[in-house]
């Protein structure tokens, strides 16, 4: 694999807190995000609105990265300039004559209306997507595993969405967007926006994705062949022994080889 051998020349050996931090430094800059959907949160200064952009982008985030970019431009273009405001005095009947023709792989119209409608109650009840995932979560929990699983669940049972649209950790998915969605949301560097502050990014999961599994595996990371959520917390718990305080911190930067193929 491509991405792996630029990954072996860059660590030269078995990875240390200095060799990931190399890629880090090397990588992780706002200058290597495109293309990749966390560029659209940069739009917005307020992190209520950087929420509900965040779930929408990492969402659709599957399949080729310039159909995911196109398709939620098209979401986000069509919210204006808050999408908070956006859900909170639009009518459901307005997102579905808003987005009845959109379609990104197996997302229908009708699958992004019923996540919307959700995202409003939500935000109704809780005032804000920080607020609902902060009444679940536990800091003595070893991950936000917990509190995701009851995120999803909140989000699931009110969209009626299908487990592809929003797959569920206790099913044992890795859950790769919602992950996505929480390392941008709760992390702040040069790549991760944050705005969550409830949240410790020492708590956070890896997002696997099959670029992340490759490495895993060549890693020695994990031994396990499926992407499920137990390889996840798996490699997650490797990164946790060169950074205990932010097990994700390489993520970008890793997969960020794989996508763009040096």
């Amino acid at each position: 694999m491509a991405e792996l051998t630029t990954l072996a020349s860059v660590l030269r050996s078995e990875p240390t807190r200095a060799s990931l931090d190399e890629l880090y430094f090397r990588f992780n800059r706002r200058d290597q995000v495109h293309p990749d959907p966390v560029e659209f949160l940069y739009r917005y200064e307020n992190s209520l609105d950087r929420e509900i952009a965040g779930i929408i982008a990492s969402s659709l985030a599957y399949g080729r990265v310039r159909q995911i970019l196109k398709s939620v431009e098209r979401v986000l273009g069509r919210m204006g300039q808050s999408p908070r405001s956006f859900l909170l005095d639009g009518h459901p009947s307005e997102f579905s004559s808003l987005f009845c023709d959109f379609r990104h792989r197996f997302t229908s119209g009708s699958d992004l209306v019923r996540l919307l409608d959700a995202l409003k109650r939500m935000l109704l009840e809780y005032g804000s997507l920080h607020a609902c995932f902060s009444s679940e979560y536990d800091e003595d929990c070893e991950t936000v595993l917990p509190a995701l699983s009851e995120f999803v669940s909140k989000l699931a049972v009110t969209a009626e969405c299908n487990g592809m649209f929003l797959p569920s950790p206790s099913r044992g998915s890795a859950c790769k967007r919602m992950n996505l969605f929480l390392r941008w949301m709760v992390r702040r560097d040069n790549v991760d926006p944050g705005g969550w502050q409830c949240v410790s990014p020492s708590k956070l999961i890896v997002p696997l994705d099959t670029h992340m599994h490759r490495i895993g595996l060549a890693l020695g990371f994990t031994r396990c062949k499926q992407a499920n959520m137990r390889t996840a917390l798996e490699i997650t718990r490797a990164f946790r022994r060169f950074d205990p305080h932010d097990p994700v911190r390489y993520d970008f930067a890793l997969t960020r080889i794989g996508i763009l193929g040096r």
